[in-house]
């Protein structure tokens, strides 16, 4: 780890477990808790708030950042403000002007913007305290930054480099950074920057393993305004920006995210939700909120002889927690395979005569909450969209399958679901002989 930007790490598990415990069970709190402990500190999340969510949700997002710094996870927030400074510089005769998506600021209302951004900042540095937290306030002096268009555009900048030297310092003293997004040129002129880029540029230099936007409606909505609660761009990407329901400012924001994306390790990802349901977010698969991963590809494979079969033999066991019997695929009336391109999810199918019959469908822990399950069963159905499947009674994905079946029949110490059968008489005959199959697991 770094000394440069090394966060305090106090004694959190205990904490965290009392406080996450009601959430979800306890092996989801260990696998959470494994991670994060897991990372260099500097490293676990840059957090972006917009002004409006400091204006309307100050109590909320303070609690958030307190009780994320308290149990030992200090993340680094960037903040704008927005409404504050539409306000502010309207009354110090400055007009909202963009151009090209960008506020044009004038030389004459940069003290203005300064001093607007700086007491944003330090009242939510204060809501933090309030809240039993340690916060620092930087409002500058961390971006480093050149002029954009200065005749279009006035003192608006675009970051070059970032200085840690006064994050370091917040960190070391057990405080949790709280920065504006405002830089300066290398000839010493102060420039408002897009709190968008000033993001970029920080995670570009971090590598973080979250980033989190904090927003009003708390998630990336589809075309009826609900919560989309993953999104992998690998598979994704392409078919939402096709959408005529995906407006402007949703298109921006998934253009951003995969920008941001695309430049950091296979492991980062960004969460959208709000500051109440942050932690909910961040310590269970559920979530509270969209989680955008970079992804993986999803491989159709139609012929056994083109499945890796060791890799796919390790993703069972590691998602089931036992191995395959011996002679597996050598029994399988094999039919297709879906299979992410790092064999961390898969779905494999079988033929019972005219019937799609999925035999595995395995996720491994750690890529559980990623979304890569959700890809992959799309796939699968899409394909498939007769299908019957069997699963345990003790299975902790049942509550899943039970969602995703129109129907579901008990034979035993099975359960056997199906999906879009037309012919409902042949439901009691295809659930005992599903129900007969021989095990295809060793015993635990």
């Amino acid at each position: 780890m770094s000394e440069e930007t090394r966060l305090a790490r106090p004694p959190v598990r205990a904490a965290i477990v009392e406080l996450l415990s009601h959430m979800r069970d306890g092996k989801e709190i260990r696998e959470y808790l494994n991670r994060f402990s897991e990372l260099d500190q500097e490293r676990f999340a840059v957090i972006k708030v917009g002004g409006a969510i400091i204006e309307e949700q100050l109590d909320d997002l303070a609690r958030a950042l307190a009780f994320l710094q308290s149990v030992g996870l200090a993340p680094i927030v960037v903040h704008g403000g927005g409404p504050q400074l539409n306000t502010a510089l309207e009354d110090a005769g400055f007009p909202e002007q963009r151009k090209d998506g960008l506020r044009i600021t004038p030389s004459e209302a940069m003290g203005t913007v300064r001093d607007t951004l700086t007491a944003v900042n330090v009242k939510l540095v204060q809501a933090v305290r309030d809240c039993g937290g340690r916060a620092a306030s930087i409002p500058s002096g961390v971006f480093e930054a050149e002029l954009v268009d200065e005749a279009g555009l006035g003192r608006v900048g675009e970051p070059t480099g970032v200085r840690l030297d006064l994050v370091a310092a917040a960190a070391q003293a057990g405080q949790a950074p709280i920065l504006t997004c405002l830089g300066d040129t290398s000839d010493g002129r102060l420039v408002n920057i897009n709190a968008d880029s000033a993001v970029r540029a920080l995670v570009g230099r971090l590598q973080p393993y979250k980033i989190v936007f904090l927003t009003g409606t708390g998630a990336l909505l589809d075309e009826a305004g609900a919560p989309i609660s993953t999104v992998n761009l690998a598979t994704d990407f392409d078919e939402l920006m096709g959408k005529d329901w995906v407006d402007g400012g949703m298109r921006l924001k998934l253009q951003e995210i995969k920008r941001l994306l695309d430049n950091l390790p296979l492991s980062s990802s960004v969460s959208i939700t709000r500051p109440d349901h942050l932690a909910k977010e961040l310590f269970t698969h559920a979530g509270a909120g969209t989680l955008v991963r970079r992804g993986e590809r999803i491989e159709e494979v139609t012929t056994l002889a083109a499945l890796d079969l060791d890799r796919t033999a390790a993703l069972v066991a590691e998602s089931f927690g036992r191995s395959l019997k011996t002679g597996y695929f050598d029994t399988l009336d094999f039919d297709r395979a879906f299979v992410t391109e790092n064999y961390r999810a898969a779905a494999i199918t079988a033929r019972l005569d005219d019937t799609v019959y999925l035999d595995k469908f395995a996720v491994m822990d750690a890529a559980r909450g990623e979304g890569l399950g959700g890809a992959v069963w799309k796939r699968l159905v899409a394909y498939a969209p007769k299908l019957y499947w069997r699963s345990r009674r003790d299975n902790p994905i049942n509550e899943f399958y039970f969602a995703a079946c129109d129907s579901a029949i008990k034979r035993g110490e099975w359960t056997v679901f199906q999906r879009g059968e037309t012919d409902l008489s042949r439901l009691p005959q295809l659930a005992e002989q599903i129900a007969a199959l021989p095990a295809s697991l060793e015993d635990a």
